[in-house]
């Protein structure tokens, strides 16, 4: 078992280039390395973040697959629930995205529950429940006052008849 844990610095370096290479549009040198993350030392960070990787080239299925790969792994990080929510709204999968966002609440480790809040509201929009769009955007902002998307989002539902 130590020397599994021994990979995991090394695990973690292929992790960070890759997100550096993710951030400058190198998507492919991304995915090569998240996948080099994930082989060495496999945490629900790495199968979200190589995900989300994915996502950037709209390949949603693969996406979500690989985000409940990363719940396998941890199913308190909240981040591939909200992931897999905002995917399934990419797809035009609206309804199926709440169980989803909802989990991503509820998950012990998540720091930006933001997200959820604000994928909620767009849900909630979209299905014309303005009074749950409007309460979820204002969640959003409750956590993230400088979040502008929530903010433009809240207006344009308060500025609907």
């Amino acid at each position: 078992m130590q020397q599994y844990e021994d990979r995991k610095p090394r695990a973690i370096k292929f992790f960070e280039a890759a997100y550096r290479c993710q951030m400058e549009g190198d998507l492919d040198q991304a995915d090569q390395l998240y996948t080099r993350s994930i082989g060495l030392y496999p945490t629900a960070e790495a199968f979200t973040f190589a995900g989300w990787c994915r996502s950037f080239r709209q390949e949603w299925d693969e996406a979500i697959s690989l985000c409940k790969r990363g719940i396998e792994v941890d199913p308190d990080y909240g981040n591939p629930y909200n992931d897999i929510g905002a995917y399934l709204i990419q797809k035009g999968e609206i309804e199926a995205a709440i169980p989803w966002l909802e989990k991503a609440l509820k998950a012990e480790r998540y720091a930006c529950p933001f997200f959820a809040y604000y994928n909620l509201g767009q849900v909630y929009e979209e299905l014309g429940d303005l009074a749950a769009a409007e309460t979820y955007y204002r969640s959003a902002l409750e956590e993230n006052p400088d979040y502008t998307l929530a903010r433009v989002s809240l207006s344009r539902v308060l500025s609907r008849p």
